[in-house]
Parts: C-alpha cells; sequence; structure tokens
C-alpha cells in the first residue's frame, strides 16, 4: 500500500470515527468462513456496518480525529474490527449471542457517547446500557404512572359513590 494510500484509508477512517458515535473494536481472530458470513448478516440484520481495519491506519485515524478515545488505543494489536451502530448496546448484544456459538469472537474496547469501555470483560456492562428510545420508553412511563393512579381512583371513587347512592335510594 502506497503513502497516497495509506492517507486515503487514514482520512476515510477518521471520517467515519467523527460520523458515529457508537464505534465497537473486536477481534474475529480464529473465526472460519461460515463464522463470518454469519457475522456479517447478523450485522447487516441488526443495522450495525462491520469494517476490519489495520491497526497502525485506526490508530493514526484516532488520533487524527477530534474525539478523545482514551486508552482505546491500546487495544489494537492482533486482528481488529470495527462495528458502527447507531444504537449503544445493539454490537454488545449481538456479540454476546454469537458468543454462545463461537467464543472466537472478543470484544476489545467500545467507544459509546464519549464513554471508553475497554476488555471483554466489560460486554455485560455493555449490553445493559440503554438505547436512546428505551430510555424515552422509560421516562414517559414513570411520568403516565401517576395520571393513571388518578384516573383509576376517580373511576373506582365514582362507581362506590354510585353504588351507596343506589343503595339510599332503595330505602
Amino acid at each position: 500500500m502506497t503513502r497516497e494510500e495509506k492517507s486515503l484509508v487514514i482520512e476515510d477512517l477518521t471520517a467515519r470515527l467523527a460520523e458515529n458515535n457508537v464505534i465497537y473494536v473486536a477481534d474475529l481472530t480464529g473465526l472460519n468462513a461460515d463464522e463470518t458470513t454469519n457475522l456479517r448478516k447478523a450485522c447487516f440484520k441488526a443495522n450495525i456496518k462491520l469494517a476490519v481495519v489495520k491497526n497502525t491506519l485506526l490508530a493514526k485515524a484516532m488520533e487524527a480525529s477530534e474525539k478523545e478515545f482514551g486508552e482505546l488505543p491500546s487495544v489494537l494489536k492482533g486482528n481488529s474490527t470495527l462495528m458502527f451502530s447507531e444504537v449503544g448496546n445493539a454490537p454488545a448484544k449481538l456479540i454476546k449471542e454469537f458468543r454462545k456459538k463461537s467464543d472466537k469472537l472478543v470484544l476489545k474496547g467500545a467507544f459509546i457517547e464519549e464513554a471508553i469501555f475497554v476488555g471483554a470483560d466489560q460486554l455485560e456492562t455493555l449490553v445493559a446500557i440503554k438505547s436512546r428510545e428505551e430510555l424515552i420508553g422509560d421516562i414517559i412511563g414513570l411520568l403516565q404512572s401517576p395520571a393513571k393512579n388518578v384516573v383509576s381512583a376517580l373511576k373506582s371513587g365514582g362507581g362506590k359513590l354510585a353504588g351507596i347512592i343506589k343503595t339510599l335510594s332503595e330505602k
């Protein structure tokens, strides 16, 4: 690869890093062709973009990026694959599900909305992260709860009052 080609790849990687807020780095070492194909299909279905990259080029792209990747460049050893997603926990869920079939897929680290996660032991933490939509749903549920309690109390109270009035009118 010539210097010009390398600089173009670094520019492309820098742009991809800039436009994505959910970036996972994984190791696919040991996956056979079928497993790799299945992983790519699963990524496509989950709307996760997968890209195999050279560590040195990725490290230079991270350095050139405006984002602060902290300790993440330290995991760039061996094979590295980038996973880009719109949903923070989607790649973690995919990796966890895929590891049930093959333990060869290993999480190296992740960058999610300026938070850095390093190491395979962070997988459960990343799976537990709620997506934006889930958080909005939780907030709406919490806001609706008091209103539902008031409405149900009024309905039940109205039924009791009508029963009392009916009983009194029959006497």
